[in-house]
């Protein structure tokens, strides 16, 4: 063993031995007496013996985290490992371009603009209505989750443009960053797993849902993983490529992830990916294939089976199906509607408070005063009390609202033009791009023209959606390099003009020889 091997790997040991000892020695603590400060040093040594890791995979590994349902629970606030991942990626990302100058962000300026004059935004607002507080860190101000959620969203778009994701690898980083929520079915099993397992639920967060008042039991863990494997066919395969391949494994997954929705019992969703679907199949033009009548047949096939006996479905999927004049239990319409109605008298009891925020947005801050003085304004008596903390909180279950109430008009004008940039962005892909990317380009334009219908007209918030749009934005850039651009025309070569030979004098020749 040479001598620069030697000196590495006493390195190696003189940090791996101690490490090794006290991260036991905080272990068996932590499992005698948890605290907060006890698991967040084990948390912070595990983190530092990662590092190996993390400086070679941080950008996949932060990819299959962004919407993973994974919380770290021994962290005070219980951050979800997405938000952890995309400021380490990025940290190293930024680490990386500073000490080599080889190493770029992919420039795409028309969405870098929209996001930039976003943060300004943000961060004056925050500045003149309170302040980012965190209640679990022990401030006084809450509502400062708020702004790490929106903030790591638009973080998150510069996490991805780090780097250029190789279009030979475009499949295996499209399942990396739709298929992890499926993991959350796990916290479905919260009434059936034995209790000496329940360690995995400070992991994965239990779902509590449990029966409503209308006695539907719904699932929606189990609807979201019907969702992201949904999502995933379509980016992956594309509707010409799942029905018109042979595969009959494909068609059979996909309708079975649609039916797996409607446990989770939310009509909007049932909606929205049935608006994906057909935006979509217009985009590929199916609806001038044969597969246009074959799907009228099997809707119309699954209407008379389903109509005669709609009663007798499952409750979920009465629930999920209650927006259409069908014979639904009335229990089960009457909760539907009921949670409807609730938010019209939010929205009715918030809509005046827009004008007053137009200039300067209310933001997110929170302060015990607030609390009070809003419990006992007239306009919140219009709410139902246990539907007020949304109203106080933000949470108004309405795209526009969560804009400009909290951000005023300059949060709504810096939103509109990041949506414009970004869809931009990605038509401009989905025309010009590498035709080796045109199912997912197309997919993934497809799929932000239906989530900016769905922010605007159906359930929308803008703390949560800026992840999202951020993250397809930043997948078709990382993707395609950039923004791609219409092909240059070369000017059409003119022919030659072959000038006529010059005129030459006849030679006479003698008509007989010598």
């Amino acid at each position: 063993m040479n001598h620069s091997a030697f000196l590495r790997n006493l390195i190696i040991y003189a940090i791996c031995w101690p490490a090794a000892i006290i991260v036991g020695y905080w272990a068996v603590s932590a499992a005698n007496v948890p605290t907060y400060s006890s698991l967040s040093l084990i948390g912070i040594v595990a983190l530092v013996l990662s590092t190996p890791i993390l400086l070679r995979w941080h950008y996949p590994l932060m990819i299959f985290c962004w919407s993973l349902p994974v919380t770290l629970f021994f962290l005070q606030g219980s951050p979800t490992i997405g938000l952890a991942m995309i400021a380490i990626s990025l940290g190293i990302s930024l680490l990386q371009r500073a000490t080599n100058r080889n190493m770029h962000f992919i420039r795409a300026p028309q969405i870098v603009l929209p996001l930039c004059a976003l943060i300004v935004v943000v961060l004056v607002t925050a500045k003149f209505t309170g302040g980012i507080g965190l209640h679990s860190l022990g401030s006084e101000v809450m509502g400062g989750k708020k702004y790490v959620f929106l903030l790591a969203g638009i973080f998150g778009y510069f996490a991805l443009t780090a780097r250029r994701i190789p279009p030979e690898h475009a499949n295996r980083y499209i399942a990396l960053f739709f298929l992890p929520p499926c993991i959350g079915i796990i916290g479905e099993l919260v009434n059936v797993l034995p209790s000496f397992l329940y360690w995995i639920f400070l992991v994965i967060p239990p779902d509590f849902y449990g029966t409503n008042s209308a006695g539907a039991t719904r699932f929606p863990s189990i609807g979201g993983a019907a969702m992201t494997i949904f999502l995933f066919m379509l980016v992956r395969y594309g509707i010409r490529g799942i029905f018109l391949e042979g595969k009959w494994w494909r068609p059979t997954v996909l309708i079975l992830s649609f039916v797996g929705i409607f446990f989770g019992g939310f009509r909007s969703f049932v909606g929205l990916y049935a608006l994906i679907f057909l935006i979509q199949f217009f985009m590929e033009g199916m609806h001038r294939t044969k597969l246009l009548p074959l799907l009228i047949f099997m809707g119309v096939f699954a209407a008379v089976l389903c109509v005669p006996f709609s009663n007798h479905l499952p409750r979920t999927f009465q629930r999920a199906l209650s927006f259409l004049p069908l014979n639904i239990d009335p229990m089960v319409r009457a909760e539907a509607e009921g949670s409807l109605d609730w938010r019209i008298e939010m929205w009715k009891a918030v809509l005046p408070q827009v004008p007053q925020h137009l200039l300067l947005g209310k933001g997110y801050a929170i302060t015990q005063e607030d609390w009070e003085f809003m419990g006992r304004d007239e306009a919140f008596h219009a709410i139902d009390p246990a539907e007020q903390s949304l109203a106080l909180s933000g949470d108004y279950h309405n795209g526009p609202l969560s804009v400009i109430l909290p951000f005023g008009i300059w949060g709504t004008i810096a939103w509109l033009w990041f949506l414009i940039a970004g869809g931009w962005a990605l038509h401009h892909n989905h025309r010009y791009g590498n035709p080796a990317l045109q199912t997912i380009n197309l997919a993934l334009f497809a799929l932000f023209i239906a989530k900016v219908i769905f922010f605007f007209f159906i359930f929308g918030s803008l703390m949560n959606d800026v992840l999202g749009f951020g993250g397809y934005f930043g997948l078709s850039v990382a993707l395609n390099g950039g923004i791609c651009r219409r092909p240059a025309r070369t000017p059409a070569s003119e022919p030659q003009k072959t000038s006529p030979p010059a005129f030459q004098r006849p030679r006479l020749q003698p008509g007989f020889s010598k």
